[in-house]
């Protein structure tokens, strides 16, 4: 009876355990766990399932769970977004990213996410975003208010390549360059791609 009440207790502390690290995860992350998150810390699906089952969890989209006691922020459903991809190589990109950037008079009504080019995606959810396919290299992806988003240059220039208005794209470049975003390297290739394209 006492080895029975000390393997039940130490599951449910190995349980509480998991349920912290997902807490800490999550705050990471704009309250949202994945699959994947679970998977990382010796958890499963399963656990998120039950965890939602009781409330303590709500289903965001496949495989994305929130922890609904973490304040709604204007960021989340950007969080989200990338989160739904199920890739740990997604990030925001091309219209959005300029507009998270705050880099021009950009307003998209979706949102644009880049995944690798192996990665195909089924599954429910994808109506509210635009799917675009790059192996993007490590120095071309970096973060906005901890969101994996592609790096400045790289969101310019998928903008002149995609056929955003070259106004906008003037825009952004001259701002990315007065703070600092661009080098003069990158600056200069990028009037130059706007000026070929033209």
């Amino acid at each position: 009876m006492k080895e029975e009440v000390f393997v039940s207790f130490r599951y449910r502390r190995g349980r509480k355990h998991r349920n912290d690290k997902l807490w800490d995860i999550a705050v990471e992350q704009y309250g949202y766990v994945t699959t994947r998150d679970a998977r990382t810390i010796g958890a499963g699906a399963i656990d998120l399932t039950k965890l939602a089952h009781r409330g303590q969890l709500s289903r965001a989209a496949h495989g994305v769970y929130r922890f609904d006691q973490l304040p709604v922020t204007a960021r989340d459903e950007f969080m989200l977004a990338v989160l739904w991809t199920g890739s740990p190589r997604a990030a925001l990109g091309h219209d959005t990213a300029l507009a998270v950037y705050g880099l021009c008079d950009i307003n998209p009504n979706k949102i644009h996410l880049v995944v690798p080019k192996e990665n195909r995606i089924r599954r429910s959810g994808g109506e509210y975003y635009v799917l675009h396919h790059d192996d993007l290299d490590a120095e071309q992806i970096g973060w906005w208010e901890g969101i994996p988003t592609v790096a400045v240059p790289t969101a310019i220039d998928q903008g002149i390549q995609s056929g955003v208005p070259s106004g906008p794209l003037e825009q952004a470049i001259s701002n990315a360059r007065a703070v600092g975003r661009l080098t003069d390297e990158q600056h200069s290739r990028l009037v130059r791609s706007l000026e070929e394209r033209a």
